[in-house]
């Protein structure tokens, strides 16, 4: 006789990898994109290597520490969307103790990567971290938690703008204007294939709020960050190659805006759209970089 089998408890490192989120790549790599956006057009195309490396790693800290406290705050609530039932904290997989720590391990690792900048970049980052809480409040009193969501992504342009600068510009705030709108478009998008649950919670999404018009305020987010983006890029006088870059990533938000208005989307496209989000962004930082190098 064969002996019945059994599931295979899941190591703990592996819980708490998914805790962070670290098997989802899009949603780390999404907030890297535009803090590589900044430290990319500042420098002109050539950022100090040893400054890109504590972008990247003091991202993937804080959207680490922005996941957990989520789910902290979201522990009682999770259990009741599709989406979210499975989540460490949400099935009691992991205790509130270590959500607590891994929290703390993960601000602790932003705090000491936030030393290397110079200090206005390390207050900036300092001042992102109640925006990063506060998130997670919003979605029970505020009608547009997306907009605080946008904010928290927007500091990643002002750190990474003035750890290269030392100073905010003009330049700078059209980025960060374009990265907030852009940020509100991809997480409205996100945020459709929770409606049902969200509605029947009684939390506030973006997707709620804007009701059947949520196609075309998704698509009027992609219009102001394209327009953003391009005006960035005459003043700054980037070279022809990241205006391919910046058509293409044109071409793919008007797609969605198309899919968006089939009545019968799955669910799963949703976050389909939001992955491809990550492509665009990539596409469009290449473009930056090229447009700086060869100007």
């Amino acid at each position: 006789m064969f002996p019945e089998s059994s599931t295979v408890a899941e190591p703990t490192w592996m819980t708490i990898v998914r805790l962070l989120r670290w098997d989802k790549p899009a949603g780390r790599l999404i907030l890297m994109i535009p803090a590589l956006w900044a430290v990319v057009l500042a420098s002109g195309g050539i950022p100090p290597l040893a400054l890109v490396v504590v972008i990247i790693l003091g991202s993937l800290a804080t959207s680490a520490a922005g996941c957990v406290i989520n789910d902290l705050w979201d522990r009682n609530i999770d259990p009741l969307v599709e989406r979210t039932k499975n989540r460490p904290l949400a099935s009691r997989t992991l205790s509130i103790k270590v959500g607590v720590v891994v929290t703390v391990i993960s601000l602790a690792c932003g705090a000491i990567f936030a030393l290397y900048l110079n200090a206005l970049s390390f207050w900036l980052s300092v001042a992102a971290v109640p925006v990063i809480i506060g998130y997670p409040l919003a979605k029970r009193v505020f009608p547009i938690p997306q907009l605080i969501l946008a904010l928290a992504w927007g500091f990643a342009v002002l750190i990474s703008w003035t750890a290269v600068t030392g100073e905010l510009e003009s330049l700078t705030l059209i980025l960060w204007l374009a990265t907030i709108f852009w940020t509100l478009g991809f997480d409205t998008v996100y945020a459709m294939a929770d409606r049902q649950d969200d509605l029947k919670i009684g939390l506030n999404s973006s997707a709620l709020f804007f009701g059947e018009f949520v196609p075309e305020a998704v698509a009027l987010f992609y219009t102001l960050t394209a327009a953003l983006l391009a005006y960035l890029a005459v003043l700054m006088g980037l070279h022809w190659s990241f205006w391919l870059t910046w058509g293409v990533s044109v071409v793919g938000w008007g797609w969605h805006y198309f899919r968006l208005k089939s009545p019968q989307l799955s669910s799963v496209l949703y976050g389909e759209m939001f992955r491809q989000n990550v492509t665009i962004g990539f596409i469009l930082l290449i473009g930056m970089f090229t447009g700086c190098l060869f100007y």
